[in-house]
């Protein structure tokens, strides 16, 4: 699945005005026969996703008081004395992180962009957003993992496990409360439990071993039935267009691990002549030397160029 770019990578930034940038991709998108996503971090971000800042504050500012956790992903390496606080803790991070929508119109933009479209998403996020957007669970490859996904610590074992309802049993425990939308709230008084009762701690239903997030940070990392479909699923879609029209659209991926998105689109471009590849990427939009002719690198806001890219109708 990993790929490495050839030789040499001489990166070049694209001094060109956002409008016309603008114009290019736009016309690349209706030209091409197929579309390839690739959505990394920065996606979830421009969606609200954000893992400091507010809502942090608003769901973990006890653990912020107590710990001196500075934002949801730091605090998910956290040595937590206990598994009761540590449950505590990821309770809240997989519940607003995957059974809560992104507040904003960049995902449902998105896939307005690729209704009608051949197309597939290559994503390393584990936040569940496409699905919750109504993508195709068949054009969906994550990656790395799943917030709503659960494993043994026994790495025989290699299944994974639905995690919605014991969380919620887990927020319950907590104090949280339901709201009239039915999801769940911080109470107004803010008095809450920084621990879960012993009996929710979860345990596998196959062999009694402890459990943990089906995230993966190393070789334990498992990957089930489903992820190896979907990656099946992802090389026929590679396969299906190597020589086509295609246009490889990246959005949001940095340099944290480009072997699985960023490289690869940078080869497959380069190895295909009929092919286009964009980079939208706040701070972080550049693409090798080599393919600067049949590239727009947008170092601009991902939520503005979508909605952009839909005014004016398209394909």
């Amino acid at each position: 699945m990993y790929t490495y770019y050839p030789g040499r990578i001489n990166i070049v930034e694209q001094d060109r005005p956002y409008e016309d940038q603008l114009l290019l991709l736009k016309s690349r998108l209706n030209q091409a026969d197929a579309l390839m996503i690739g959505a990394g971090a920065g996606l979830s971000t421009a969606a609200g996703m954000r893992y400091d800042g507010e809502r942090f504050h608003r769901w973990f500012f006890d653990f912020i008081e107590r710990y001196g956790i500075r934002d949801i992903y730091t605090g998910g390496f956290y040595p937590f004395e206990k598994p009761e606080i540590l449950w505590a803790w990821w309770s809240r991070a997989i519940y607003i992180n995957r059974y809560v929508d992104a507040p904003s119109d960049v995902y449902p933009n998105l896939k307005k962009l690729a209704d009608g479209r051949d197309f597939f998403v290559l994503t390393t996020n584990v936040d569940h957003q496409f699905q919750r957007a109504g993508f195709d669970k068949k054009r969906l490859f994550y990656t790395q993992g799943d917030y709503g996904l659960l494993q043994s610590m026994n790495p025989k074992i290699r299944k994974t496990y639905d995690n919605e309802e014991i969380v919620e049993k887990m927020l319950e425990a907590q104090g949280f409360i339901r709201g009239a939308d039915g999801r769940f709230e911080v109470p107004e008084d803010r008095k809450i439990r920084m621990e879960i009762p012993s009996d929710l701690i979860p345990v596998c239903p196959d062999d009694g071993s402890e459990m943990t997030m089906n995230l993966r940070a190393d070789s334990s990392f498992v990957e089930d039935d489903g992820w190896h479909a979907a990656e099946a699923r992802y090389m026929d879609f590679l396969r299906r267009h190597e020589r086509l029209n295609i246009l490889y659209l990246e959005l949001g991926v940095g340099m944290n691990t480009p072997v699985i998105i960023k490289f690869p689109f940078w080869k497959f471009t380069q190895e295909n002549e009929n092919a286009f590849y964009a980079c939208v990427n706040y701070g972080e939009a550049a693409c090798p030397e080599a393919i600067s002719d049949r590239s727009v690198c947008m170092n601009a806001d991902i939520a503005r160029v979508l909605r952009d890219l839909l005014k004016g109708g398209q394909k």
